[in-house]
């Protein structure tokens, strides 16, 4: 067995392991889940250190052929997209499991469901084969509905029925253009890399149409507006362990896969270009005004979400270098930065009571760790220099500027500023109100939750010093799909 084999296997393996633990053995059942999630953050450390940054292909390949017939293959490997992308998932994994102790009931279930959900979405991110891809991409989703539907809050079965319908539908189109791109695929694999080829075979009209059913497919995940509405009614009442995955790394799977669609289809992707431009620029903007009139913590981090990932899909629709590179940083940042505010979001609801934002009061006399961590990460998700969200959102804004000038700063302007007044306004009635007679038995993080969320924080500002310590890594790959993008057509 392979080392990308034992990472993604290990989970899964560890899952119907738990299933023979009697239901009252939960101190075993969470040591070996501990267990789990720290050998895949050692396997992931690993794979990082031994990691060539120069070599744009995939490495620590694993190749064995499924089904010769239909040319699906047991393939896997990692390269400056994936590898990130594996380590964020294995770090946040871990974080969620420290927070899981707010799960009470059904606690054997919950970790099969947690280590599945773990094993889906690393395969995603390993897959270097379609088939593999939409097999491990369905099986995330299938365990993200039953963690929201079981362990969710008082709206948990409308949540887990509008997450069902939204990604089934997007996983149906998406099932549609790999079927339809099937038929052109020399040899009819379904290897990644020979989908790059599928645009010298396939007519340019109908890559237009594949490339749609794509996003339609990534969009709903990612999530582009108008395919949202499942995002926030889903982060409101997912148990806090579920939200940091699901903000954190889950919505990255729609970029990722988008990521790697594109260079398959050049003509296709300049000629949605504009719509893209369009989708981006208004996901950004409406995101942050719905965000602007929440009174909730929670939606007001749900409906910021749309907006800081309609960054990613604005790098990406640039087409060029900087723009690429900005929306992969922004990938990084969202992830670190997302689960890092819904650690708090949840930890906010334990110690003091889900409330309305103006019913807090002064959070930063009764909360003083609470508030230093939060203040801080608000401040890094408006995009203050010094934070990795700013050189993300640098990034992409400077990609969106050489690809359509002027009208993209006036969009980039006003999406920063609404960012701004939506977090300010959020600091302002949590920490700077006054005090009301339900927070006086509020209690402050404890050492675990300090802990992760001080550890976070450090890491957003630490990255936004030293950025190139991700860009050293995705360069490379990030310029393969600009040069397959931008090869004549």
């Amino acid at each position: 067995m392979g080392i990308l084999s034992l990472l993604l296997w290990l989970p899964a393996l560890s899952a119907l392991v738990l299933s023979f633990f009697a239901n009252h053995q939960h101190s075993a059942i969470r040591g070996l889940s501990c267990c789990v999630l720290t050998a895949e953050l050692a396997i992931t450390g690993w794979l990082l250190l031994q990691f060539d940054p120069l070599n744009p292909s995939a490495q620590f390949s694993e190749y064995l052929p499924l089904s010769p017939k239909f040319g699906s293959t047991y393939a896997l490997g990692v390269d400056g997209l994936s590898l990130p992308m594996a380590v964020l998932t294995s770090a946040l994994s871990l974080l969620a499991w420290l927070v899981s102790d707010s799960i009470k009931k059904h606690i054997k279930s919950y970790y099969i469901c947690f280590l599945l959900l773990n094993f889906g979405v690393l395969g995603v991110f390993l897959a270097q084969d379609w088939a593999v891809f939409y097999i491990c991409w369905e099986t995330s989703l299938i365990c993200l509905f039953f963690l929201l539907n079981r362990w969710g809050g008082k709206n948990r079965h409308q949540a887990s029925l509008s997450f069902a319908l939204y990604t089934m539908a997007g996983s149906i189109f998406m099932l549609i253009s790999l079927i339809a791109v099937y038929e052109y695929v020399p040899e009819h694999s379904s290897l990644l890399s020979s989908m790059y080829y599928v645009s010298k075979y396939m007519p340019e009209n109908l890559q237009i149409w594949a490339l749609l059913g794509f996003l339609l497919g990534f969009g709903v995940q990612l999530p582009v507006f108008p395919m949202h509405g499942w995002l926030t009614l889903a982060l409101e009442e997912a148990p806090i362990p579920a939200g940091i995955l699901l903000a954190g790394v889950v919505l990255n799977m729609g970029a990722y896969g988008l990521l790697r669609v594109v260079p398959s289809f050049p003509e296709a992707v300049h000629s949605l270009q504009p719509l893209l431009m369009v989708l981006a620029f208004f996901g950004m903007l409406y995101g942050g005004l719905l965000a602007w009139r929440q009174t909730t913590l929670k939606a007001m981090l749900a409906y910021s979400c749309i907006s800081q990932m309609s960054v990613v899909l604005l790098g990406i629709a640039s087409l060029n270098r900087i723009g690429l590179t900005g929306a992969f940083l922004q990938m990084a940042a969202h992830g670190i930065l997302a689960a890092a505010l819904w650690l708090l979001a949840g930890s906010l609801g334990e110690h003091a009571g889900l409330l309305r934002l103006p019913d807090y009061g002064s959070l930063m006399r009764l909360m003083p760790r609470f508030a230093g961590c939060a203040i801080l990460l608000l401040f890094a998700a408006m995009g203050l220099p010094g934070s990795l969200n700013f050189a993300a959102q640098l990034h992409a804004f400077i990609g969106g500027y050489l690809q359509w000038g002027g009208l993209a700063m006036v969009c980039l302007s006003l999406s920063w500023l609404i960012s701004a007044a939506y977090l300010l306004r959020t600091m302002l009635l949590l920490f700077t109100g006054p005090d009301t007679n339900r927070q006086i038995s509020v209690t402050d993080l404890n050492t675990k939750e300090l802990l992760a969320a001080g550890l976070l924080s450090a890491i957003i500002i630490g990255f936004g010093f030293w950025p190139q310590l991700i860009t050293a890594l995705s360069q490379n790959a990030l310029n393969k799909i600009h040069q397959q993008i931008s090869a004549p057509f």
